[in-house]
């Protein structure tokens, strides 16, 4: 039974093997993004609060005592 290889995968695998000087290529690229030591890579950005969605947002308050009795 054959497994299922999407066409950009069978298009991917077919490329490099045709130019086995992207391999290389690939490596480099990969490096400049993760093969740095921690100390090296730029810290993340601070964590904030999130934005909030617009001001649409309804607000629940508790009922005042007369609000309740007319209940």
């Amino acid at each position: 039974m054959a497994m299922y290889e999407s066409e950009h995968t069978r298009f991917m695998r077919e490329y490099l093997e045709k130019h086995p000087e992207e391999r290389e290529s690939q490596k480099k690229g990969r490096a400049v993004w993760w093969d740095h030591a921690g100390d090296q890579r730029t810290p993340p950005d601070p964590v904030g609060h999130s934005p909030k969605s617009g001001g649409n947002e309804y607000l629940f308050k508790p009922l005042s005592d007369k609000e309740q009795e007319k209940k």
